[in-house]
């Protein structure tokens, strides 16, 4: 099958295209590098040295025999994503061409317009693209579970059944997203299922919760295949950052009480979904969603299990707890389903001491690299100034959270 990858420089998007190659189809990759121009705006960078996209395509053909297409353009310009489709005529496209940091999005006014601007009009621009010129080519989207909030009720696969006054419909699951670039998501969604119903496109959007994992199976083949992992406030996840901490000598920062619940999946699940969807597309005209995560931790637990991996390799882990920079729910109630992935065939990877350890020792080969000062929350949702080092205390991190 011909797929084409977008974000194909990025933490998913590679190792997906390299995923995807490995079984036999014809990939290609698309990207702007928007991501690393951030990364210099904000002296940040990858714990473990990436090497550029060119070079990458250039030694997975070496190592592997196999091709990647290369195409430079970005989303936002139209005629550029025309020439793209066209040129390439992919039988389906995954979709992780987006600005992906919730930080990003709210640290000023420009980044917050960026980000819905970035992110809307690059989506809607290839809806419009698939609609003039390959109307049955199927869209795979990485949406998000934060589109969804912390409901105090079940959330659903994407819709939900409701009965009002007498009378019944099957509706868009309501969002409630905590963050301008989570708002990004909720309007593609609503485009993409606008295009779907309007234009009989077909599209799979994944509402992924947050990947972990360093290397996949196709990465490991060569170290210089690598993907980027990234530990600090903006584009790193609590784990990344959790597990760098403990490296690193530092005490690891749960934001407030840590009693957020949020869903979680290794990088190779997530490899894993996007194929399952690719091999099981939905019909014309159909707008789908699957909830991709496969276990659900609070951040606090997450922080205990670094703090217990680490200690059995001799590191010494404190947890401390600063005051939340974001605007959440600290205890709320959180049952998601995500049963139409697994009934595809999903087998997960599973948070372990192994994998911890495995990621605990691969961040250790390169712990020169840590910047320290890259770590603590510069951001605040309220837009008021944050002190981090300062507003840090040393509560006891056996505080106690509501599952």
């Amino acid at each position: 099958m011909k797929i084409l990858i977008l974000g194909g420089d990025g933490y998913l998007g590679w190792p997906t295209a390299l995923y995807l190659s490995q079984r036999g189809h014809q990939v290609a990759v698309l990207d702007n590098f928007a991501k690393r121009r951030w990364e210099m705006e904000l002296n940040v960078e990858p714990l473990i040295p990436i090497l550029t996209l060119h070079d990458r395509v250039k030694l997975w053909r070496k190592v592997s025999g196999k091709t990647l297409e290369l195409f430079i353009a970005d989303l936002r310009n139209y005629e550029m994503v025309k020439s793209v489709i066209r040129s390439f005529e992919p039988e389906a496209i995954v979709h992780y061409g987006e600005q992906p940091s919730a930080p990003y999005s709210m640290m000023d006014h420009n980044r917050a317009v960026f980000t819905q601007t970035n992110n809307i009009v690059g989506t809607l621009n290839l809806l419009w693209v698939l609609r003039e010129f390959a109307p049955h080519c199927h869209l795979v989207k990485l949406g998000t579970m934060g589109e969804y909030g912390t409901p105090n009720i079940d959330i659903e696969e994407g819709f939900l059944e409701i009965e009002y006054k007498g009378r019944k419909d099957v509706l868009p699951y309501p969002k409630q997203p905590g963050s301008i670039y989570h708002l990004s998501k909720v309007h593609d969604s609503h485009n993409i299922l606008f295009a779907c119903r309007t234009w009989k496109l077909r599209s799979t959007d994944l509402n992924q919760g947050i990947v972990y994992g360093i290397e996949t199976d196709e990465t490991a083949l060569d170290a210089r295949l690598s993907t980027s992992f990234h530990y600090d406030d903006v584009f790193g996840t609590a784990l990344n950052r959790f597990v760098v901490q403990a490296v690193a000598g530092i005490p690891l920062t749960v934001y407030g009480a840590g009693g957020q619940l949020r869903g979680f999946l290794n990088v190779r699940d997530t490899l894993r979904c996007v194929e399952l969807a690719i091999l099981n597309p939905p019909a014309a005209g159909e707008y789908r969603v699957f909830n991709q995560f496969t276990e659900t931790f609070s951040v606090l637990d997450l922080a205990k299990l670094v703090k217990s991996q680490a200690e059995r390799l001799g590191l010494s882990v404190e947890i401390h707890h600063l005051d939340n920079p974001r605007v959440e729910a600290e205890n709320h109630y959180y049952h998601a389903r995500h049963q139409k992935l697994m009934d595809l065939g999903l087998v997960p990877h599973r948070l372990s001491d192994v994998l911890l350890d495995s990621m605990l020792r691969r961040v250790m080969e390169h712990r020169n690299r840590i910047k320290r000062d890259i770590i603590l929350p510069k951001v605040r949702w309220d837009g008021s100034p944050v002190d981090a080092e300062e507003k840090a205390s040393a509560r006891p991190s056996s505080v106690m959270v509501n599952d």
